[in-house]
């Protein structure tokens, strides 16, 4: 009778009980009998690890829920099932999973950062345990893409991806776009709304976005990426003026994260880019994200919705609880047989090439157009559009190209060459365009 007690319910040991974690236990609060119909056991949060056990909650787990601050308490309670990580860090969430994983205990992490710099490692160690290491709520909160890359599209070979992965910075450029606002006014704004950090830099230099992307590219293609070996840039230095020039192009300026496989070799990065303005991901606006895909049997697939906040990434971390709590679950944690996925061929940054948006500041005098579209004709980067903007007198005038597809490494060096002419007044300013 015990035993047969003890099947019936999943136990679980909550590592954080933040914004997520409070998440997570509202819904299997609220949705427990809907769950026992799904799943025909039911869910007991048992024991909760905080930093700090005098700290007020804005949620009140079950009665008999207990608090502790001791990893141990987790770890090495027979009666725990499933360990959930939603402590957020590096370190302490490694130790934790690893401790788990030894113990007998599969896992459930939302840690992209965690993921990113060392997944191999961790899902090896899974693999030989025999454990699951789930990971839905690492990309994009509520939307489902760790299921859909590992199932649902797993017959298909993914030929390019792109998204909107960081709902902060989707907020930022929108607000920019959409009010004429600079980006230190719009991030003050993200952050009194909440969707911005007292420190922003994950989310705004890229960095974050990047995480999860390496994360995706895992599973989309079953190669290890590693985070050193992308390209990341933000959008802090981005210019309202630009905003404005691409929308005049009939472009939007997003934040993108993309990976894109040419002859075998793989080229990702995070990077603000100019989307024309009817591309399907350039209309997804504020803190929400998106995902593009395209499979060679399925063809073009987008997933859309919520990226972040208590409800929809505690959906996604239930999701894995209840895939993890199946009777006869057989762990799939990379999404392939691979325990530890074989190194991505990375095609060189410099050799990518794509259509460009430029903007220089130069003296208004005669020839400076020439000039510069002579430097670009000599780097083998061919204009399709240019525009020159009055400016008030004594002041510096924008000039911008529009070119056809180039390679990186003459935009590079083309750009290099431009800015040493004593007419151009500022840096030049560069974006790719998807």
């Amino acid at each position: 009778m015990e035993e047969s007690l003890k099947d019936s319910i999943i136990h679980l040991g909550l590592a954080g009980l933040g914004t997520v974690g409070s998440g997570l236990v509202k819904i299997i609060q609220e949705n427990n009998a809907w769950i026992e119909r799904r799943l025909g056991k039911t869910l007991n949060v048992k024991t909760i690890m905080v930093r700090d056990l005098d700290k007020p909650r804005n949620v009140a787990p079950s009665p008999g829920t207990a608090f502790t601050t001791s990893m141990d308490d987790l770890v090495n309670d027979p009666e725990i099932d499933i360990i959930v990580e939603l402590a957020g860090g590096i370190e302490f969430p490694r130790k934790l999973i690893t401790q788990a994983l030894n113990h007998g205990k599969s896992v459930v992490t939302a840690n992209k950062a965690l993921l990113a710099e060392h997944g191999p490692e961790l899902f090896e160690l899974a693999a030989s345990k025999n454990l699951g290491l789930y990971y839905e709520a690492s990309v994009a909160g509520g939307i489902p893409i760790i299921q859909t890359l590992k199932e649902s599209l797993a017959g298909n070979r993914i030929k390019a991806l792109t998204g909107i992965l960081n709902g902060t910075a989707n907020f930022i450029m929108s607000e920019m776009s959409e009010k004429d606002e600079d980006f230190t006014t719009v991030l003050a704004k993200a952050q009194a709304k909440g969707y911005a950090e007292a420190d922003p830099t994950l989310d705004v230099e890229g960095i974050d976005a990047a995480h999860k992307l390496v994360i995706l590219i895992r599973l989309a293609y079953g190669l290890d990426f590693p985070l050193s070996k992308l390209v990341v840039e933000g959008i802090s230095k981005v210019d309202r003026f630009d905003i404005a020039l691409a929308k005049e192009f009939g472009y939007r300026l997003k934040l993108l994260a993309q990976v894109r496989e040419k002859s075998g070799l793989l080229h990702a990065g995070v990077y603000p880019a100019l989307l024309r303005q009817d591309h399907i991901l350039a209309k997804v606006d504020g803190p929400f994200n998106s995902i593009l895909l395209e499979g060679n049997a399925v063809g073009p697939v987008m997933l859309y919705g919520q990226g972040a906040g208590d409800l929809p990434t505690g959906s996604a971390v239930l999701a894995d609880i209840l895939a993890l709590s199946r009777t006869n679950c057989v762990p799939n944690n990379t999404g392939f047989l691979e325990a530890r996925l074989p190194m991505a061929q990375i095609l060189a940054p410099e050799l990518t090439v794509f259509r460009h948006y430029f903007r220089f500041t130069v003296v208004d005098r005669p020839g400076v157009m020439a000039s510069i579209a002579g430097v670009m004709g000599e780097y083998n980067i061919s204009i399709a559009q240019v525009v020159q903007r009055e400016c008030a007198p004594n002041a510096g005038v924008p000039i911008v190209f529009i070119s056809h597809s180039a390679q990186m490494q003459n935009v590079s060096a083309a750009l290099d060459t431009i800015k040493k002419f004593t007419f151009v007044l500022d840096p030049p300013v560069h974006y790719r365009i998807i």
